[in-house]
């Protein structure tokens, strides 16, 4: 499932989100439940049920736990030689024309891989229009960015970099660095062994992709409880697990990632106001130019999120448990009690992950034929 399906949220759907009794049961046909041909993950939701966890038998059907070996990226190897180079890379300012931005200043690896900022300031300190969404487990997503404009990671990397608002370089300004750097020249030539011209754009995303595919983050409570563990999460937070399954937030946060799988109207009931849904900004609309998709965005994932503050794809809200409420009016048009909305953070706060520890790289030195920094 790529970008290009151009998923429309239908009235059949909107009517599903706002669904309260009737949600779990619909959900659990289509939005993941577990596979015949999987008997050990139909064996153990069997079990759980049969031992008096009906709660942990739902998620199941709804959720899966986050796999702790990589993923396999589509058409792009993973090798021990592409991630060390798409790690230098990720963290090398000289891809900016200023030489001041890399990748990890908008998607920070120490801070759940986003940079804490309603929207990322870049070349010559512009602010951006959107808030950055966190790197951590992106290569779950159907696609990238709120819109899903790029396919995946690696369309995505070739973004920023040539963005005004952000790197504002060029594919021609980012080989001249390169080149102008033998020891850059010698890493191409290992991660891509079989090319006549290893140094290349393409290939300078595909070396980011694969190291970005390697921040995923495991062994969450909320994974450990889906493998069995019935005291991984607290009392309060499986109630919270309850409520965000019999409330309806499920409908669009599901599967593996917990979100991120396809495309929603941001206020099936009511709109938020100008203050959280900027009215300029339609979302996929920009994209597919289909009037149904105007204020449609990719639900995020909510792994980690309590670490990614602030929220939505404005960032204007800087608080968990105010987004809870936020979406609990706008998506399901359910006021929630006080009491509801911690329950539900706090089980937010199981999806918290073992975050990946990397090693800041030695980056090669610059040569006196490397680009000088722009700023204008």
């Amino acid at each position: 499932m790529h970008a290009q399906t151009g998923h429309r949220p239908t009235a059949a759907l909107k009517g599903l989100l706002v669904a309260t009794a009737a949600a779990f049961g619909i959900l659990a046909a289509t939005a993941g439940a577990v596979s015949a041909a999987d008997p050990a993950a139909s064996g153990a939701a069997t079990g759980a049920a049969a031992g008096g966890d009906t709660l942990m038998g739902r998620a199941r059907e709804l959720f899966k736990p986050l796999p702790a070996t990589l993923p396999v990226v589509r058409n792009n190897a993973v090798t021990h030689e592409k991630i060390e180079l798409g790690k230098m890379l990720f963290f090398d300012p000289r891809l900016s024309a200023s030489g001041i931005f890399s990748c990890n200043s908008c998607h920070n690896l120490g801070l759940g891989g986003v940079d804490g900022l309603e929207t990322s300031v870049g070349h010559g300190w512009q602010k951006g229009p959107r808030n950055a969404p966190t790197v951590l487990n992106a290569v779950l997503n159907v696609a990238q960015f709120w819109d899903g404009r790029a396919e995946d990671l690696k369309a995505q990397a070739k973004g920023p970099i040539q963005a005004g608002v952000e790197m504002n370089s060029t594919p021609d300004r980012v080989l001249a660095v390169l080149n102008s750097i033998p020891a850059y020249k010698a890493k191409f030539a290992d991660a891509f062994p079989n090319e006549k011209n290893p140094v290349s754009f393409d290939n300078v995303a595909m070396a980011i992709e694969v190291f970005e595919a390697t921040l995923t983050t495991p062994a969450a409570p909320f994974d450990q409880y889906l493998e069995g563990k019935a005291d991984a999460l607290t009392d309060t937070q499986k109630a919270g697990l309850e409520l965000f399954i019999d409330k309806g937030c499920a409908g669009c946060h599901n599967g593996v990632n917990v979100g991120g799988h396809d495309y929603f109207p941001f206020g099936v009931v009511t709109k938020p106001g100008a203050e959280i849904l900027p009215p300029g900004d339609k979302g996929r609309f920009a994209v597919t130019k289909t009037a149904d998709d105007e204020y449609v965005f990719r639900a995020p994932t909510l792994r980690n999120v309590a670490l990614t503050a602030p929220y939505f794809h404005s960032g204007k809200v800087w608080d968990l448990r105010q987004a809870v409420a936020v979406m609990g009016s706008s998506q399901l048009g359910a006021t929630l009690s006080d009491q509801e909305i911690d329950k539900i953070t706090a089980f937010l706060t199981a999806l918290t992950g073992q975050q990946p520890r990397v090693d800041y790289p030695l980056l090669p030195a610059s040569t006196p034929a490397t680009p000088q920094p722009v700023f204008k």
